[in-house]
């Protein structure tokens, strides 16, 4: 799920996938869902554009439903303010000092308990 956000004047949606194949594009407020077995499991972002990609492993057990909220990678921000403010110098700089940063993607997938992701996803619309 995405948090209701002021989204800007475009709001691109993440191309999440989970175990490769695609869920949809995630927007600003709202969530997507698919259901799998139980066992290991991926999810993705793999943004166009973007220098890196997100993954998200996790094991899933039998009759139970996982949620993560999605957030903008720290790598994300970065790059974003460098781009703002240094143009190109700025983005081959800070890109060259967070290639090694844990996530190289542009989302983090943070877990969320089923009471606290149950009351967010009451407030968000079903994303495609």
């Amino acid at each position: 799920m995405r948090e209701k956000a002021y989204a800007g004047l475009v709001d691109h949606g993440w191309p999440v996938a989970l175990d490769g194949q695609s869920m949809g594009e995630l927007k600003t407020g709202t969530y997507l869902y698919l259901d799998r077995p139980a066992g290991p499991h991926q999810l993705s972002v793999d943004e166009w554009g973007f220098p890196g990609v997100t993954r998200h492993d996790f094991a899933a057990a039998s009759g139970r439903t996982y949620f993560f909220v999605t957030k903008v990678s720290e790598r994300s921000k970065a790059l974003s303010g460098a781009q703002t403010y240094g143009g190109l110098a700025g983005l081959a700089i800070v890109a060259a000092a967070t290639s090694s940063d844990k996530n190289p993607g542009p989302v983090d997938f943070v877990a969320m308990e089923e009471s606290a992701a149950r009351t967010m996803i009451a407030g968000l619309r079903l994303g495609n």
